[in-house]
């Protein structure tokens, strides 16, 4: 496959949290043939390696990116203009295999509940979605869920906002008619739904965040371990995933 950087341009910009933006990045080429789970390389001012940021949505001829400020990378994209062209290396990585018929859970952790939204999106109202967060300053997206007719649950660790609690406490019961899980959050958070799903003898397909430079496989910054069999090899998150099946994992 041919990778191909493309300007676009930033036609909407939100802060949703204290550290929270919302993108929308117009380029009609790369909007049709982006798919859930996929991410992007955004090229930063002043930085020579790009940012792996994961497609939150796609509207019409838009790539919706929804990220967090975590150092001098996506601090500088926070200061990005709508008007302003940004390139991009997009679509990246392979996605989430969804198919509408099957009774799919969607389980995302902090800053890994933007992608969720994507791959919940086809299933309309017969999506499940549970989205777990620090505390109420921290949700986002919860309109924009229901707005696509998902059954949303919001869990939070101190009980400010809907469920007290973590996303585990509420799989416990959807599970029960689940089909396929689709997660993407925190480690921590992956392994728990992972040995669920095992468990329960139900599909699970899990996003991993990885540290990457390249984003295309030609570096091996993003490897991690996956095992077939009894056999434990290092495959690429940026190429090979970002999205695995979870009893291939090694957590």
């Amino acid at each position: 496959m041919k990778y191909d950087a493309q300007d676009c341009e930033l036609v909407f910009k939100e802060q949703l949290t204290k550290t929270i933006y919302d993108f929308r990045l117009k380029n009609k080429t790369l909007a049709e043939i982006t798919r859930p789970g996929q991410f992007v390389q955004v090229l930063v001012p002043g930085k020579t390696l790009r940012r792996p940021i994961s497609v939150c949505d796609v509207n019409d001829d838009c790539i919706r990116l929804v990220f967090e400020t975590k150092g001098e990378g996506t601090e500088i994209m926070s200061h990005m203009k709508t008007g302003d062209s940004v390139n991009i290396i997009a679509p990246l990585g392979k996605g989430f295999d969804i198919e509408p018929n099957r009774k799919t859970v969607f389980v995302g952790g902090g800053i890994g509940v933007p992608p969720m939204l994507f791959a919940s999106k086809a299933l309309g109202n017969n999506a499940v979605v549970i989205n777990g967060f620090r505390n109420k300053d921290a949700v986002i997206l919860s309109e924009d869920f229901k707005n696509n007719g998902a059954r949303l649950v919001v869990t939070t660790d101190d009980g400010s906002f809907g469920v007290h609690g973590f996303v585990t406490d509420v799989l416990k019961d959807e599970i029960k008619n689940a089909e396929l899980v689709c997660a993407c959050g925190p480690m921590p958070m992956l392994k728990n739904v992972a040995a669920m799903c095992i468990e329960n003898k139900v599909r699970c397909l899990v996003s991993l965040e990885q540290r990457m430079a390249c984003g295309i496989g030609a570096c091996l910054g993003c490897a991690f371990p996956i095992k077939t069999g009894d056999t434990v090899t290092y495959k690429h998150v940026c190429k090979d995933g970002p999205v695995f099946n979870a009893e291939e994992v090694v957590f």
